[in-house]
């Protein structure tokens, strides 16, 4: 899934450094639209931090050959159980580039319809799927990673809002 290695760099005056790099095969995050404008969120445990979080469905580029698209769909299918007819994609986006060379490529759903949800792991079988509308998602208090909120900052553009 991932892997750690120490990488020997040169700075711009021409002295070497190390740094550990996480190296991540990517991932996708999408914000699923409902028709009056409520994104469909999942709440879940996410251990590293210890708490609850609401977030976008999303997941990682593991499976071979599967595209960024079809990896947006699959999650949205997987975590919140909705198919959509338009996928849009917003853009990318390093998470945390100081350490990780994770790039997240993010994506707007709509047109959804209803499908049975395929829960995988622990943290999307004790999840819960939430609806919240699109313009009171950035002003939340809610514990949320900046992965959602990006999603809300790209799909508000993108509306004209």
């Amino acid at each position: 899934m991932f892997s750690i290695e120490l990488g020997v760099f040169q700075d711009p005056a021409g002295g070497n450094f190390d740094r550990d790099i996480v190296r991540h095969p990517g991932a996708v995050a999408v914000l699923a639209l409902t028709e009056d404008s409520k994104a469909i969120l999942v709440r879940q445990w996410r251990p590293a931090i210890g708490q609850w979080i609401l977030e976008a469905p999303a997941g990682t580029l593991d499976i071979a050959g599967e595209e960024a698209a079809a990896a947006a769909s699959r999650e949205l299918r997987e975590e919140v159980g909705v198919e959509a007819d338009e996928l849009r994609y917003l853009g990318s986006s390093f998470n945390s580039p100081g350490f990780c060379d994770q790039v997240t490529h993010l994506y707007l759903a709509q047109h959804l319809r209803a499908v049975e949800r395929e829960l995988t792991g622990a943290e999307e079988i004790f999840s819960t799927v939430v609806e919240m509308a699109l313009d009171d998602l950035l002003a939340s208090s809610e514990t949320m990673d900046s992965t959602t909120r990006q999603l809300a900052l790209l799909a508000l553009r993108h509306l004209g809002r």
